[in-house]
């Protein structure tokens, strides 16, 4: 975290209005680690699940986030969410046009299209 939390920003990036804020972070790995590689760590406080079966905010001991730690700046990765961002932005697109399409026709009603193709 490279800021304070700003609670006063509405950023639009939540889909649900219980989640407001802001903050800046510097990142420090961005590249995808898969499950396998950290599913033998597993949380005591967590009914001794793996680790990979945690939630956001899922307390982590220092012991166990040392060993996560470790695997990802090891991990030889060759991908990243980065990758992916051309597909999700396209499917955004995709997603916008049709709520407009679909808003288009409630918009005009019921009836608009049979009197428009007459």
């Amino acid at each position: 975290m490279t800021s304070h939390v700003d609670y006063d920003t509405h950023t639009g990036v939540f889909t649900q209005d219980k989640w407001k804020g802001r903050f800046d972070v510097k990142w420090i790995y961005v590249k995808d680690v898969p499950n396998n590689q950290l599913r033998h760590i597993r949380l005591e406080n967590n009914e001794n699940k793996p680790v990979t079966n945690s939630r956001d905010t899922q307390e982590v001991a220092s012991d166990k986030g040392k060993q996560i730690l470790r695997i990802v700046h090891n991990y030889k990765a060759t991908t990243s969410i980065f990758d992916d961002f051309g597909h999700y932005e396209k499917r955004q697109e995709e997603d916008h046009a049709k709520k407009a399409t679909t808003m288009g026709s409630a918009q005009r009603g019921p009836g608009a299209a049979r009197s428009e193709e007459r």
